[in-house]
Parts: C-alpha cells; structure tokens; sequence
C-alpha cells in the first residue's frame, strides 16, 4: 500500500462550448500531471462544456458531443494518471451534472450532483435531475470522494462518502464571486472536514463567462480545518499537491499559501477580467467609449486598458455646447495618461439637423427632456457607427446608481455591448478610482501611478445636457441614494426599515419608483461584470409591469 499520493490541480478557464479546446486544455495539464507523476489530475465542475451554460446543456446535441468528448479523452489520456473531469450526463430521459473518472481508457465512475443550487443566478433544479448519493472510487488504492460544488456545502453528502470509505475529498466546483464570498466557502469546508475528519480539496475554476467570474481561490483542508494549501485569485495556476499516509489517516503537506488581496481589489479584478474573457472568447480584439470627462467614463477606460492593454482601446469625446471646458480638458488628460486612441467628435452639426427635422413636428412645445435625450441618443448613434465602422466594440458607462434609477438613456447612452462597471455603486466607482490611483499590478496593462486625474475623482458629476446641470439636481446626493438603493435593491428591505435608519420617507418613495419604473431599461440594457449576489440580471428578476409599491 502506497504511503504518498500526488494530485494534480486544475485551476483552469474553459470557454463556454468549446469542447474540443476545453478537452485540449485537459490533455495539456493530463502530459504535465503525467511528467510530475502524479496519480490523478482534478478539473472543476463542468469543465467540459464551461459553467454556468444555462439551458445550452438541455440541447441534446450538445449532450451527446460532451459525453463523446470524455470518453475520447478517456482513451486518450489512457496510460497516466486518473483524470477527473466535470460535464453533463444523460440517461434513460435524465440529465445530471456529472463528476467522470477516467482510467484505463475508460470512465470507471461518474459521480452525479444531488444538491441542486436555484438561487441567484442559479437554476439547476429546471436543468438537472438529482442524482443519488453514490460512493468513493479508487485512485491507486486510495479512496477519493468527490462531492460537486453544492453537494459540499451540505453535510450529507460529504459524510455518505465519508461512512462509505472515501480517504480524500476532491470538491470539483464551478463557484462564481461575489464580494465576501470566499469566506462563506471557507467556512463550510471547515465544517465538512471536521465533520468527516478527511482532508478536503476545494477546486474552483477560473475565468469569466458573460456577467459572472469564476475567482479560482483554490485550497486543501487537512481535518481539524488547518489550511495546507492556498492557490491565488483569478490566475490559472497548475498546482500539484502531496499527501502523506500518517497513523490518523491521509494528510496533505504543507504548500504554497498565496495571500488573498483585499476585497476593493478583488472587485477591480472582477471588473478586469469579466471584460478581458468577454472579449477574448466571443471573439472580439478592440474596444471605444465615449469619454465624456466625468469620473464613470474615466474607470471603465481605465478598465478597459487594464484588460486589453492601451493599443486596443479607442476613447471618444462628442461634445456639446454645453460640454464644459474642464470636461473637455479633463477627457483628453485621461486619455493620454492612459495612453489609447483619442478622437474628438463635435455633435453640435448633427444635433442641429436632427432639431430642423422635428421642428415642424415639435413647434409650439418647450424644450426639455426630449431634447436632453436627443444628445444622448445622437452620441450613441455615432458610437455605434464606428463600432461598425472598425470593428471595435463599444462599451457602455453606467455605475449601478445610474442603472438601478434609470439615470440613463435607453439607446443612448446605455448603448453597446458590454458595461464594466453595471454593478457598481457610484460611490464605490469614486473609491475604486482613488484606489487604482494608489495600486498597481502585474495583472493590469495600463500604466501605474494618478492614471485618472484627481480633478474628476473631485469635481461634481453632471450629465451636461442643459446649462450648468448637476446629477443632484434630479436624485439625492449619492451617499444618500445609494445607501438607500443598498437597503431596497441588495438586501430587499422595506420601505418602513429605510425610514427607520434615518432617510426620509418621501425620499425612499421616490427613490423604489425610480427603481421599480426603470425595469424595462434594464431588460435591455448590456450584461455587465457581477460584483454582489443582488446584481441586475439574473441575480434581480423582476417584472416589468408592475403596480407594487411598498406603503409600509
């Protein structure tokens, strides 16, 4: 009987569909497992097809070319080590999120998901069928139980493996951030493994997939709930890690421990990386924005250089009359800090136009909203055009304040294909931006040092559609509001609870009217980077048409 036992860590990025690259992906880390002579090399949750695929795993013809996909890989990763590796399994009419091991040529066990998640932006029990609690397989004489991502979050699970003979628990998870949440995984494989007293590996892919990113964060657990190893945040990183048998069992040595950055950081990250495999995996190289000056536009360039590096990024400013010359100053300081493509794009000859067309039409009416929102719309039009044009895709600017009130114009400025920052508060935008000022990293492909100038970090913000218009002229300030959006949006807490912690009543009314009445913006608004369990998309999905207004 063997007394060490090596495996192999897969903390690895699928692309969602790519099943031939994703099993390649496999095979590459299977030759390096192999070299390093480990026996058994551990991939995450549904790694085969990428995760979360939605209703794309009901298809039956992706089905049936995911399990070909295993088992081609089965033959060929035949004379190695024990590969394991997540995807969909259907059988006799049923559809399982499944573990498969792979030996000889073969798959010798499939390990099926019981705990089905359905919150958040969850929604396995429309996808999947429960599968029975099963049993440990055998790796080279060593007994391996692999609970999948929520079956670990249970107790049940974890404890059949353990009373059927499991030695070592392998957790295959497809696990997407929110801020804090590493702390709550922790915390729950602490207690699956003093429960089982078995050493516990918590495997969590990387990378992004439309609004959700993977956070990887990877760890193993020796029983008591000592940390043996900590694999960084959002790098794909091959980890091999050495068990020993010891008189109490199967005990992980001592590993690297990466230190995990702080939570301000690791939503910049988010933001990083949600866009750079955004782009990478739909295909697209190059990006624009409109650079209006203001501190929201300012972060998403920075963003987006960051990601894609300042030679694919373009920043565009359309002025108006009513643009100010610190704006103007302010947008083209940003863009040469940054170092990307700036072009200035006057709007003021085809605004007119647009003014002589509905003249006829607008005679005897006062100019207002409508005329605001031309400028809006006139700005995206031409965006959109060069987006066309150079093939570039346009990234939109609206922070969460903006988005939860409707702050924003529906094909205006809220147009384009993806939105950094879509889940970020105002005020977080303001510390984000002071805290990229200060940090720097290797993950970051803009320059260090003030890349965003302090004047538009300080200066009030303003759409700058009318004479000397300021945001607080239409909503409260932003610490006000977005405290409030915080308590009804993120924590769904009642009107009555928001007038208990001080705000103003009136204040909170019209603020769940601003939110409740901009569903339908939202609805057609860009996915965005999801930073909080109560993002809008998936996480948040409420009717458009709806008379419910909280009298509490």
């Amino acid at each position: 009987m063997a007394d060490t036992f090596r495996l192999t860590m897969a903390q690895a990025n699928p692309v969602m569909g790519d099943l031939h690259g994703n099993a390649d992906k496999v095979r590459a880390v299977w030759a390096e497992a192999k070299a390093a002579g480990s026996d058994m090399v551990a991939f995450p949750e549904m790694f085969i097809v990428g995760y979360n695929a939605q209703d794309l795993i009901l298809k039956p013809a992706l089905q049936v070319a995911a399990m070909a996909e295993i088992e081609k890989l089965a033959v060929d990763c035949a004379d190695g080590p024990v590969v394991t590796v997540g995807g969909p399994w259907a059988d006799d009419g049923k559809l399982y999120n499944a573990y498969f091991v792979l030996k000889g040529g073969r798959i010798v066990h499939r390990q099926l998901k019981h705990h089905l998640p359905n919150y958040t932006v969850f929604d396995e029990e429309r996808l999947f069928d429960h599968g029975p609690m099963g049993g440990p397989y055998d790796v080279n004489g060593v007994r391996v139980g692999s609970p999948i991502c929520e079956d670990a979050w249970f107790e049940d699970v974890p404890e059949t493996l353990e009373e059927t003979g499991a030695e070592i628990l392998v957790v295959p998870n497809g696990s997407p951030y929110y801020r804090d949440k590493f702390d709550r995984r922790m915390n729950h494989m602490v207690a699956r493994v003093i429960e089982t007293e078995l050493p516990l590996v918590y495997l969590n892919m990387v990378g992004g997939q439309d609004d959700q990113v993977f956070d990887g964060g990877s760890f193993v657990l020796n029983p008591g709930g000592e940390l043996a190893m900590q694999l960084p945040v959002f790098d794909e990183v091959v980890a091999h890690v050495e068990f020993e048998r010891t008189p109490a069992g199967w005990r992980c040595k001592a590993g690297p421990k990466a230190v995990l950055p702080a939570g301000e950081e690791q939503d910049y990250r988010v933001c990083v990386e949600a866009l750079r495999d955004y782009m990478g995996k739909t295909g697209f190289k190059q990006v624009l924005l409109g650079l209006s000056g203001g501190i929201d536009s300012a972060l998403v360039a920075t963003i987006a250089v960051d990601a894609l590096g300042p030679e694919n990024v373009r920043c565009v400013m359309l002025p108006s009359e009513y643009t100010s010359e610190e704006s103007l100053e302010d947008a083209k300081d940003i863009a040469e800090r940054l170092g990307v493509r700036y072009d200035f794009v006057p709007i003021a000859e085809g605004r007119q136009a647009i003014t002589n067309t509905l003249a006829p039409l607008f005679e005897g009416t006062a100019p207002g909203l409508t005329e605001e929102n031309i400028q809006s719309r006139l700005r995206g039009l031409l965006l959109m055009a060069m987006s066309n044009k150079f093939g570039e895709m346009l990234l939109t600017t609206g922070n969460k304040s903006e988005v939860a009130v409707g702050y924003a114009t529906i094909y205006g400025d809220m147009a384009g294909g993806y939105n950094p920052i879509k889940d970020m508060y105002k005020t977080r935008v303001f510390e984000t931006s002071r805290w990229r000022n200060a940090v720097h990293r290797d993950w970051m492909g803009g320059p260090e040092g003030e890349v965003i100038p302090v004047n538009i970090i300080d200066k009030p913000p303003s759409a700058e559609l009318r004479p000397d218009q300021k945001d607080e002229d239409s909503l409260p300030p932003y610490d006000v509001l977005d405290t409030i959006l915080l308590m009804l949006v993120d924590q769904e807490k009642s009107v009555a609870e928001c007038v208990a912690a001080g705000f103003d009543r009136e204040t909170v009314k019209r603020v769940e009217h601003l939110v409740y009445i901009s569903e339908y913006k939202r609805f057609q608004s860009a996915p965005g980077a999801r930073l909080s369990k109560k993002a809008f998309w998936m996480d948040r999905r409420y009717p458009i048409v709806n008379r419910f207004r909280d009298e509490s």
